[in-house]
């Protein structure tokens, strides 16, 4: 979840799985849950291309928005209490709300630059960086299967670009604004939510559905000023794709994510959780268009596989982090 920082057990968010239902059943429902979750991520990026908004309105929309759904989901399910923090939590997931909304600006920003495809894969970049980070400044230890994960990655990335194979300045010169300036953009919202991983995973008392809220309500107050500077929403379309991205894409999607987690394992979700990015290629291509050549979509590859090695159970000491 472009957009999802996990601090808890996921179980301990959704709905009580009664003990009776079959463990078959109960993965099955998981796996529809997450790859619904995936999906709705994926068409992320042509809500905020309709929107047509300042990425900052855009982001303060989706904060201020998503931060009510959450909030009525919470107290609708009587889990109101989750959002109660203090002391420590409340500094992390706090600063947390910063990076997350930093991120979220960045990766809008980059969207009508690069392309919703390009922009969504280079950002799913972002668990190299934790395990760069975990290696560096809290002396995680990266075994040697590890870093030839992040060494492919990298080389996926450097494909995914289009920068080899002269698919960037075909995409430059029908973008909106600098195309090198996207993917820049991009890679500076994975920094920030490596972050927000990094941080979150200081605080395993805070629930992600508290993280999530919390994160929210930070950017709702932190860009309160962005529509009145920088210009309200002019169409009523413009107010429904907004609303969309609060209430489907940070409401619904989280909940939805956050359920399917709860019922499988960590090797089903890791793989699971490219249904993200795969449908944001595929709904660029539907909606816009726009497809990756046959060099970047090698990239892509080369980039997923590097990702699921890293993420298997056993492999990444970080994992538990999202």
């Amino acid at each position: 979840m472009n957009q999802k920082a996990s601090a808890a057990t996921p179980s301990s968010l959704a709905a009580p799985i009664p003990s009776t239902v079959p463990a078959s059943t109960r993965e099955r429902d998981g796996q529809w849950l997450l790859i619904a979750g995936g999906v709705l991520l994926g068409t992320i990026g042509v809500f905020v291309e309709e929107a047509g908004q300042h990425p900052l309105v855009t982001v303060w929309f989706r904060c201020a928005f998503g931060a009510l759904a959450l909030l009525a989901w919470c107290l609708a399910t009587g889990r109101g209490r989750q959002l109660l923090l203090n002391g420590r939590a409340r500094w992390v997931a706090c600063a947390t709300g910063v990076l997350m909304v930093m991120n979220w600006a960045l990766f809008f920003a980059a969207i009508p630059r690069t392309s919703i495809a390009v922009a969504t894969v280079i950002f799913h970049i972002q668990p190299i960086w934790v395990i760069v980070f975990g290696a560096l400044f809290l002396r995680e230890a990266v075994s040697p299967t590890q870093w030839l994960a992040t060494l492919a990655a990298l080389g996926g990335l450097v494909l995914t670009t289009g920068l080899l194979d002269g698919s960037a300045a075909a995409a430059a010169a029908s973008s909106s604004g600098g195309y090198m300036a996207g993917v820049l953009m991009c890679l500076g919202g994975s920094l920030c939510y490596a972050g927000v991983t990094l941080l979150a995973n200081t605080q395993k008392t805070i629930s992600p559905f508290a993280m999530a809220f919390w994160q929210c309500l930070v950017g709702a107050v932190a860009l309160v000023w962005a529509p009145f500077a920088l210009g309200w929403p002019q169409q009523g379309a413009a107010w429904a794709w907004l609303l969309g991205l609060g209430v489907v894409h940070t409401g619904l999607a989280y909940v939805v994510l956050f359920a399917g987690m709860a019922r499988l394992g960590l090797g089903r979700i890791a793989v699971l959780q490219f249904v993200y990015p795969l449908t944001a290629v595929l709904v660029d291509w539907c909606v816009y268009g726009r497809t990756l050549s046959a060099v970047q979509l090698g990239g892509v590859a080369l980039m997923a596989a590097a990702l699921w090695t890293l993420r298997r159970p056993g492999v990444v000491p970080l994992a538990r982090s999202g």
